[in-house]
């Protein structure tokens, strides 16, 4: 057998299905490709910051291939439906008879996968999918009666007794050598033009070495104290590994047993004990029951509420105050400094990022997903699960949502998760002179000396606007 293994997000050698699969079946050695897809990118709102990662990742990828005697072959295509007949020629080209890939789980990925297979079926080749994307596959974490969890806290408990009935998630073998290399790598291009923008290798260096080594620095520096320090955006407290996690970088598998191993207990259905290790696991699964619910429910894919009834609501048009909460100018000292994070960095704390989209949704009463939109357009890590779940939860419209009064006072989170002002300085240096509350709520002061600062009021007031969003979703509610 000659496999043809088709890379997409799962950009690593180390605990890859589809990659130690067919190099394990190999015996007329073996082929790899991976397919740049510009116009499905773009559509799909890939960020320039996102594309120059995965371009490296890609990169890196094919120096580890070539030390295992596998050439990776660059394919271009518009869109997705040129995948299928490209890849059927480089199968053609090359003598493979099989083709090899990690399953991907996003509506148009999936139609996209079933088009290859019945291409290469027709064409008399084999076909092997494998589960990569999440930890358990889709499916198998169901309730009593079959159906898909909505809310997470019964979720991460059958998750976990899945898990230990499993015997846990042990890591793939590695890959094989070949003994003989077929065909010649080709060269790993630069991001296409329409994809200039932003881009960081110093914050976010692309590889498998270099997302094994933030795991492994974590691990060693980070976890034990994840718990105290997940939500203070000034401190190093979180792994940083999202984009890695995003590409296939580092698999998550991997990540779920070096936790366990760090924390020492294999998680419990009903955990009676906090650990920095626990925590981490628990975003773990978060992230998982993200990814079950683009299966389970596949017009998440589709920009529609999860709860379809606050498709209603009258969301404000204020092109303004949409334009000063992207370029971070709204007045409000933690949502611009997450805001020109993201501008900068490509990335942004968690704990903002929840706080800045609920400033959008509920104090602008912008519709979510003009803000999901942004996010994935300029996010290193931009996740259609993860990102679609955490915008639908701050504006109450999702699964397991927050619940549509509680809205959060970005100065009263400033004043608990930033209490020196330390993010804010980093990012608004035009406070960065101002102590106490005032670095919070720069409205407090006097006129004169808010005039001297060069940063702008607020561009709503923040109790009117919250009871504002509160009255427009009692108003679906009740209708």
């Amino acid at each position: 057998m000659r496999p043809l293994i088709w890379f997409r997000s799962d950009l690593r050698v180390h605990d890859n299905p589809a990659l130690s699969g067919a190099t394990h079946e190999a015996t007329r050695g073996a082929v790899a490709v991976f397919v740049v897809c510009p116009r499905q990118w773009a559509e799909h709102d890939w960020a320039p910051v996102r594309v120059d990662f995965v371009l490296r990742c890609v990169a890196a990828l094919s120096e580890r291939l070539d030390r295992l005697g596998i050439a990776l072959r660059i394919v271009a295509v518009p869109r997705f439906e040129g995948v299928a007949p490209a890849l059927c020629a480089v199968a053609r080209e090359h003598g493979c008879d099989a083709l090899f890939f990690n399953r991907e789980l996003e509506v148009n990925e999936a139609r996209r996968d079933r088009a290859v297979r019945r291409a290469f079926e027709a064409d008399g080749l084999a076909v092997h999918a494998f589960d990569d994307a999440t930890m358990l596959p889709p499916g198998s974490v169901l309730t009593n009666e079959g159906k898909w969890y909505t809310v997470y806290t019964p979720f991460r408990r059958r998750f976990v007794e899945t898990y230990l009935e499993r015997g846990g998630l042990r890591a793939e073998p590695a890959p094989r050598r070949q003994a003989a290399r077929v065909g010649e790598s080709d060269v790993v291009p630069q991001r296409p033009g329409a994809f200039d923008g932003l881009s960081r290798p110093d914050l976010w260096p692309g590889g498998e070495d270099a997302g094994l080594g933030r795991l492994e620095s974590f691990l060693e520096t980070g976890i034990t104290r994840y718990h105290e320090q997940r939500d203070a955006p000034a401190l190093s407290g979180t792994s940083t590994l999202s984009p890695y996690l995003t590409s296939g970088v580092v698999s998550v598998g991997e990540c779920l047993r070096r936790a366990v191993e760090a924390d020492g207990h294999e998680p419990e259905p009903r955990p009676n004990r906090k650990s920095g290790p626990q925590t981490w696991i628990n975003e773990l699964i978060w992230r998982e029951f993200y990814r079950h619910l683009l299966v389970g429910f596949p017009r998440l894919c589709m920009g529609t509420s999860f709860r379809r009834e606050y498709d209603a609501i009258r969301w404000s048009a204020n092109s303004e105050h949409l334009a000063a909460w992207q370029e971070g100018r709204t007045g409000v000292p933690i949502v611009d400094a997450a805001m020109r994070q993201l501008a900068q960095s490509g990335w942004m704390h968690n704990r903002c990022r929840m706080i800045a989209a609920m400033f959008l949704t509920k104090n602008l009463l912008i519709d979510w997903r003009e803000g999901e939109r942004y996010f994935m357009r300029h996010l290193v890590d931009g996740d259609l699960a993860s990102n679609n779940g955490g915008w639908q939860w701050s504006a109450s419209t999702g699964t397991d949502a927050a619940p549509y009064f509680r809205v959060f006072n970005p100065a009263s989170q400033s004043k608990t998760h930033d209490p020196d002002g330390t993010y804010i300085r980093r990012f608004v240096p035009e406070l960065a002179e101002l102590d106490g509350d005032a670095i919070h709520e720069p409205w407090t002061l006097p006129a004169l000396l808010r005039a001297g600062i060069g940063y702008p009021d607020p561009i709503v007031d923040l109790k009117a606007s919250r009871d504002r969003a509160i009255e427009a979703f009692r108003e679906v509610a009740r209708a």
